[in-house]
């Protein structure tokens, strides 16, 4: 008799999840991603690029610092210099100084030695012999006399070199703080002159024009008239610290050079060039006056009338004609 297999049951499933259902999964987490995306992007800042003007104000905030350690390693170099010389010319003034000391005692010893020791030499014994003295005591007297006479060039002698070895020693003590402050300001202005390059580097390149100087009318000396042509004929060169030109300038090394083509001589430095002329009110500045700013004198520019001048302004700004009240005005001084 056959026998009926058992009945197998097929295992249970899921219900199926219709395919529109799926399709909506799908589409909500797209969006949900999208949402944190957007919201992320939200909260993330957002830094404009700063403009031009705003570069052109942060260089001109650093060339602030940047200027007075210019004109200061100027100072510190010119009286380097000048104290270098001075040291040179004491040291020439020492050396015959010390030969003679050392040739005034040599005779001092040599002329006791002599008597004392083998009797006086000849030139000695017709001077002893000429005054005739009658005892050992007389040419003793003498003697002192003579050695005195010797004594005394000496110690004149000696005086004179301890005061010139005083005065170098000053000297060369100041060279040594001077020679410190030099390298102490390099490296100052080396710093402050990398951030103004690397803010340069960031403006769009432009081509700048500069105008040339105005027509001047008025009472000008033949000596300023060569300064202010000399001057205007360098608008355009590039500002170079330490430059003294012929095609690259400093500020006070621009009216340096504008001045020397008039036969007048001012020294590489603001501060001295303030005292190398005569002190003139504003109302009675005249074109080729020397016009300062800031209260420590660290910029000066060439005075053209009715407010203008010529100048060398900063690094990446070359020599140009402008206003003179866009800085505090210190004073003007008249050179020659």
């Amino acid at each position: 008799m056959a026998t009926t297999p058992p009945h197998r049951h097929a295992p249970e499933r899921s219900p199926a999840r219709p395919r529109g259902a799926r399709r909506f999964v799908h589409r909500l987490l797209t969006l949900a991603a999208a949402v944190a995306v957007g919201a992320g992007m939200l909260t993330a800042p957002a830094y404009a690029e700063p403009s031009v003007d705003e570069i052109e104000a942060q260089i001109d905030k650093q060339w602030e610092r940047l200027e007075p350690t210019i004109e200061q390693h100027n100072k510190v170099r010119a009286q380097l210099k000048t104290n270098k010389k001075k040291s040179e010319e004491l040291q020439k003034k020492i050396e015959p100084l010390s030969l003679e000391t050392e040739l005034a005692m040599n005779r001092v010893g040599d002329l006791a030695s002599r008597y004392y020791i083998s009797g006086p030499p000849q030139d000695l014994g017709a001077l002893l012999v000429s005054t005739k003295p009658g005892t050992l005591a007389e040419q003793l007297t003498i003697l002192d006399r003579l050695a005195a006479q010797e004594r005394k060039q000496v110690e004149g002698v000696l005086e004179v070199r301890a005061r010139y070895d005083r005065e170098k020693q000053k000297l060369d003590t100041l060279i040594a703080t001077q020679e410190k402050q030099t390298k102490e300001l390099a490296e100052k202005k080396k710093e402050i002159n990398s951030e103004i390059k690397r803010l340069q580097a960031s403006i769009p390149k432009t081509v700048v024009s500069s105008p040339g100087c105005p027509t001047i009318t008025g009472v000008v000396s033949a000596a300023a008239r060569t300064a202010i042509r000399t001057a205007c004929a360098q608008v355009g060169d590039p500002y170079v610290w330490g430059a003294t030109g012929p095609n690259a300038f400093d500020c006070s090394g621009l009216t340096q050079f504008a001045y020397r083509a008039a036969g007048i001589s001012l020294t590489h430095f603001t501060g001295a060039q303030w005292n190398e002329g005569r002190a003139i009110p504003r109302s009675e500045a005249r074109p080729g006056d020397l016009v300062f700013f800031f209260s420590d004198l660290h910029h000066v520019g060439l005075y053209l009338g009715k407010d203008m001048m010529v100048h060398a302004p900063r690094a990446g700004k070359p020599v140009q004609v402008a206003s003179i009240n866009h800085m505090p005005i210190a004073g003007f001084r008249r050179p020659g």
